[in-house]
């Protein structure tokens, strides 16, 4: 009778132990989408200024309208496959709107009137603020996704993801290597 209870008692322990680790995955899994969709929110608030600041710009630049539609058009590129679902194509896309940002910032460089005008200013300063929430949630995005990899990956738990089927995170990486250099300001 001894041996039963006890054996009861330690496979009690395992089921227990195994419903921990179980939930401390989903935890950390739940915890990466989170943080994924705190990009999200960031990215719609970007994709929402836009479309200002192309409109502000656009009287301005009547000789630089490649470089406003380029920005539509990778706006619009970010913006569908925002709903897509794919990180690594979201994440590409994100680096080419940044880019022709990046362009159309430079190019508002040579209109002096532009670079005075104060909704132009509200919105550079709208995009920066956005830019660097974009980039702080981000960063908690890849600590969330380090801390659910991690726990995919180190014993036990990771016999428990594998029986489960939990899949590693995506980190967000740049992949344009121009995104990596120092940023040129002049003034």
């Amino acid at each position: 009778m001894l041996v039963i209870i006890v054996s009861l008692a330690v496979v009690a322990l395992i089921v227990v132990f195994v419903i921990g680790l179980y939930n401390g995955l989903v935890s950390r899994r739940n915890a990466a989408k989170n943080a994924w969709s705190q990009i999200d929110v960031q990215l719609k608030r970007r994709y929402d200024l836009i479309p200002n600041l192309v409109e502000t710009v656009k009287g301005y630049m009547k000789h630089e309208q490649e470089t406003l539609e380029n920005v539509v058009k990778a706006r619009q590129q970010a913006v569908d496959l925002q709903n897509a679902g794919n990180i690594g194509e979201l994440m590409k896309a994100d680096g080419a709107l940044t880019q022709s940002l990046g362009r159309l910032f430079a190019v508002a460089e040579g209109y002096p009137d532009l670079k005075a005008n104060q909704n132009m200013l509200n919105l550079q300063e709208e995009l920066a603020t956005t830019e660097n929430r974009i980039g702080f949630s981000r960063q908690s995005y890849n600590d969330a996704v380090m801390k659910m990899n991690n726990g995919i990956e180190q014993f036990p738990s990771n016999i428990v993801a594998g029986m489960f089927n939990f899949k590693q995170g995506e980190f967000f990486e740049v992949d344009v290597a121009e995104e990596r250099e120092n940023v040129k300001v002049s003034f």
